[in-house]
């Protein structure tokens, strides 16, 4: 099975981190949909990523979806989202707050990346910055109320996508989104970022995963 797509999106970095949490072999191979186009489109024409190539040769997109395939190729690991209605219902709404934050964040860094500053249109950036501080906000108050993990007692999907939504504003857009400014987000994702699965495959542009040995 192969992961495409490189660590420094978040899409891809929380794949890569379910994937090691739940003990899934994989071979990653950190393509840039920009800088290796041609070799990127030679494995999926769509450009997306991540893109998964699953053992027999089909082809997955979408970051939720493969992650819920790669749970069902690992039964007996530790789950990724609760089966309990309510605690199902809260791990939902926080993955799909710091989702979007991750659309929002990834809008105004390829704004700022792909257009020249003359061609960039204010108040659309203006109104994707607004939704993008308010995403932050919400998920700054929900990491203030845990002592533990936003769900559970064990690391989730919901903090993975929490904590690699973050990382990348902090690695792009951190003069609009500034770590100072959201400080109990800032304390939860340093917790997160220190764990074997997070360090193994940092967000940096063109690192590639490690599998290290990792205790569940």
């Amino acid at each position: 099975m192969r992961l495409i797509g490189m660590l420094d999106s978040p899409y891809v970095r929380r794949v890569a981190i379910a994937l090691l949490r739940l003990g899934v072999p994989f071979e990653h191979r950190p393509l840039s949909i920009f800088r290796h186009m041609d070799e990127f489109k030679a494995i999926n024409p769509l450009l997306k990523a991540p893109t998964l190539v699953a053992d027999d040769g089909a082809v997955l997109v979408e970051s939720t979806l493969i992650i819920e395939y790669a749970e069902g190729l690992a039964p007996r690991a530790p789950r990724l989202t609760p089966g309990a209605p309510a605690a199902k219902l809260k791990s939902y709404r926080l993955n799909g707050l710091a989702l979007t934050v991750n659309e929002k964040a990834v809008q105004v860094h390829y704004e700022r990346r792909l257009r020249p500053p003359e061609k960039q249109h204010e108040p659309w950036l203006e109104r994707v910055r607004g939704q993008l501080e308010a995403g932050l906000e919400m998920l700054d108050r929900e990491t203030a109320k845990t002592q533990n993990w936003l769900v559970g007692e064990n690391l989730m999907l919901a903090d993975i996508t929490v904590a690699t939504a973050f990382a990348f504003t902090q690695l792009y857009i951190s003069d609009i989104a500034p770590a100072a400014r959201y400080p109990a987000l800032a304390v939860f994702c340093r917790r997160a970022e220190a764990l074997t699965e997070f360090r193994a495959a940092p967000c940096e542009d063109g690192a590639k995963v490690s599998w290290p040995t990792i205790t569940v």
